[in-house]
Order: C-alpha cells, then sequence, then structure tokens
C-alpha cells in the first residue's frame, strides 16, 4: 500500500505568527494532528504539532503569545505520495516523529501520521455488542 491510499488530504496551512492557541483550535476543529507551516520568508515549509504545542505548554508557555515559528520543525522530512507505507514508517522511526508532509511537484498534498499507518495495517475489527441482563 502506498502513502497516497493511507494519507489526510486535509492538511491545514498556517503561517508562522499564528499563536499556539489559534494553531491549537485550528487543528482541534479540523480533528488533526499537525498543521503545515508556510513562512515565505524563511523559505520553505515546516509542520507544528500537537506534541509541539503540549511541549510548550507543558513548559509553562502562554499559548497566546507563542507563535508557531517558535515552535515549528524546519528539518522536515518529506514523503512522496509514491513512498510505500514501509518507507513511511522507516523514516518516522528513524527520524523519531509522528507525521510526514506529503509533496508532489505542486507542494503539499496530505499528511501521513503513524496512526493513518496503524488504520492500513491492522485489521478492521468490530467490538461485540456488550450484553445486558
Amino acid at each position: 500500500m502506498l502513502v497516497r491510499d493511507a494519507m489526510s488530504t486535509v492538511v491545514l496551512t498556517i503561517g508562522p505568527t499564528h499563536t499556539l492557541r489559534q494553531a491549537a483550535g485550528l487543528m482541534a476543529a479540523r480533528r488533526i494532528g499537525a498543521a503545515v507551516v508556510l513562512d515565505t520568508d524563511a523559505g520553505g515549509l515546516g509542520i507544528l504539532t500537537e506534541r509541539d504545542i503540549l511541549n510548550s505548554v507543558g513548559a509553562g508557555q502562554d499559548p497566546d503569545l507563542e507563535t508557531a515559528s517558535t515552535h515549528t520543525t524546519t528539518d522536515v522530512v518529506f514523503a512522496a505520495p509514491s513512498w510505500t507505507l514501509e518507507e513511511a514508517a522507516e523514516a518516522m522511526t528513524h527520524g523519531g516523529f509522528r507525521h510526514l508532509i506529503v509533496l508532489d511537484k505542486d507542494g503539499p498534498v496530505g499528511i501521513v501520521s503513524v496512526r493513518d499507518i496503524i488504520r492500513c495495517w491492522a485489521p478492521v475489527r468490530r467490538h461485540p455488542a456488550i450484553l445486558t441482563g
């Protein structure tokens, strides 16, 4: 199976001046765990994840004052839609992260997460109805 088959095509793109609270609100509304940070001044794409926000808040920083630019990972590993899920999982394991921005020649087309990969690899299971007496 390929990354294009597993990735989420809901790509939230934010700017570097978004506060962490704004970013968290947008991510929560879309039920996603990462946002692509587009910083034209810095010349590239970065990623801000729910873990980045959690680390900031856990460190006592104010999410209304902290901006995405301060917490964005800019040394990003990108995936291609044609990568296998094994290649994506290997990149995540090697890099110690849980999300990959998926790029094609026109820019970001999706994000693939560990959860997306697990959904594809794990058999679909139905929980039996709980019987009450």
